[in-house]
This record gives structure tokens, sequence and C-alpha cells, in this order.
């Protein structure tokens, strides 16, 4: 989620050094994505679903802060050019007010705030399906019994993975111009009942050995997802824990590390000549 937001992604390059868990199949490095993405040659996915509460971002004033929680089919491999997705925001503004919001995406259309009223508490249930060229997209808040549901026409969408993902997003003055914002203190994420279907019915959690599963940390030093230029500028990270023992359920977790600063673009007027959408917080 590019902030306004064109998440095309890239594999991670920058493998970490400690012990990978058994059920995954290796662990990754990025500066705007923490979660699980699950993928294997040769196989398609049809839908990706997952629950999470809509997290309640600790916001001081002084500076600004962005978080999004989302699942999205595709956009995980480097020959990417399209990810579906859907999910919340979270952010801090200056002034140190949180704004919430709900979302979805269609790479490389941007992306399109959904009218929902939704409060950091809320539960939220979100799924993704895609078949053929007809991808469907569908988000509850549980809590206040509101619901979005939307089909969709897309020529060419991403099937090759199914993701579960906190992200920083980024924002863009141009199409190749980006850059990764600061990511809010969210505190922590967790996502439940997180499960992906392929192409013939098979339906699994994310360790399931169908497929294989790559966790991924949020880290200012890592690769970027999004294929555009730019460097990460932030000071937060995001950590996934382990699965639990269905592997369908992961925290991801705020923390801080000291990085050197960075800029980023921030001008919303320059963000709107771009012809991206400017979510709330800005």
């Amino acid at each position: 989620m590019v902030r306004f937001r064109l998440s095309c992604a890239l594999t991670i390059a920058a493998m970490l050094a400690f012990a990978v868990p058994s059920a995954l199949g290796d662990t990754v490095e990025s500066s705007n994505w923490a979660g699980y993405a699950v993928h294997k040659p040769g196989i398609r996915f049809t839908k990706v679903a997952a629950a999470w509460r809509q997290p309640r971002a600790i916001c001081a004033a002084g500076g600004p802060g962005y978080s999004a929680t989302w699942v999205g089919l595709g956009g995980f491999n480097a020959s990417s050019d399209a990810l579906e997705q859907i999910g919340s925001e979270m952010d801090c503004t200056a002034s140190g007010r949180p704004v919430s919001s709900v979302w979805y995406e269609l790479v490389p259309a941007p992306s399109r705030t959904i009218k929902m009223t939704v409060r950091a508490g809320d539960q939220l249930a979100a799924t993704v399906t895609v078949s053929g060229t007809r991808v469907v997209l569908a988000l509850t808040d549980v809590t206040s019994h509101r619901s979005f549901r939307k089909v969709f026409s897309v020529a060419n969408p991403d099937v090759s993975s199914a993701e579960w993902i906190v992200e920083a997003p980024s924002e863009c003055i141009s199409q190749n111009n980006c850059q990764t914002l600061p990511l809010a203190d969210f505190g922590s994420t967790t996502f439940n009942i997180a499960q992906a279907e392929a192409v013939g019915g098979h339906t699994g959690s994310i360790s399931d050995p169908f497929w294989n599963a790559t966790q991924i940390l949020l880290t200012p030093g890592g690769r970027r997802f999004v294929v555009l230029g730019g460097t990460g500028a932030t000071e937060g990270a995001a950590i996934p824990s382990a699965l639990d023992s269905k592997g369908n359920s992961f925290k991801v977790t705020y923390s801080t590390v000291s990085v050197p600063g960075g800029q980023f673009f921030s001008k919303r007027s320059a963000a709107a000549r771009a012809g991206y959408i400017v979510h709330p917080g800005r």
C-alpha cells in the first residue's frame, strides 16, 4: 500500500541471520511490510481471509505516522505488477490526533477510501476473492455491523501469492518517486482466522504444507516491496510473532530502531497533482 497507493511488490533479498521456524520457507526483511506471505511455483490463489482488531495508535504531537493492516492476493513476486487488497488504516496527525479509516486497492489503480466509520478496537474481517477477471473485495466491521462488498473486473489480477500484512505506507509525488513514510506506533495487531484458498479448492492456514510461507519483518534498512525508487525514512519497526499451533494466527508488534533520518515527500498538493488519493491524517 503506497499512500494513495501503488503497492506493487518486490521479493526481498535481505535474509535474516537467525533461525527460521520449521513451518516457514524463509524469513526476510522489508522497510514497509510486516507479516506473512504464502506462495509456491505453480499454485494460484483464489481467496485470502483474516480478522483483526483496528489498532489503538499511540500518537503524540510533533510528527505524523501511518500504518495499514490488510489482506491481499498478489504483489509478492518480483515480476508482479498487480495486487488486490483491502484493509484498514490507523494514522497519527502531526498534532497527535489518531485517524482511523478503511480502504481497498487494485494495483496499479490508486486506492479508494471506503465510506465506513471504523473506530479503534473494532473487530474487522476481510476477504479478497479472485476468479478469472472477477475480483470481490469484502470487509465487515463486526463491532458496528457495517459491511462493504464490491465486485470488480480486472484484466490481469495477480494470484501468485496471498498476504496478511501490517504496512508502513509510502507517499508518491509521481509514479516513480515514492518514499516510505514514518510508521505510526500502532501498538500491536493480531491476525486471526487467517486462511488462503488455492485454485482447485484446497484451503489451508498460513503454515499449510501445500504452499510455502515467508515471514516478513519490517525494518527501516530492509528492502522495499514497492516497485518504485526511494529508501525508508522511518524509525519504526514491526515484528510478526511465530504462528500459533494451528498456523492461522499471529501478532505484529510495533518497535523502534535508531537509523539515520531521510527526506520524504509530504505535501498534499504534490500528491494531488500526481493524481493519487491522500488519505485522512495528512
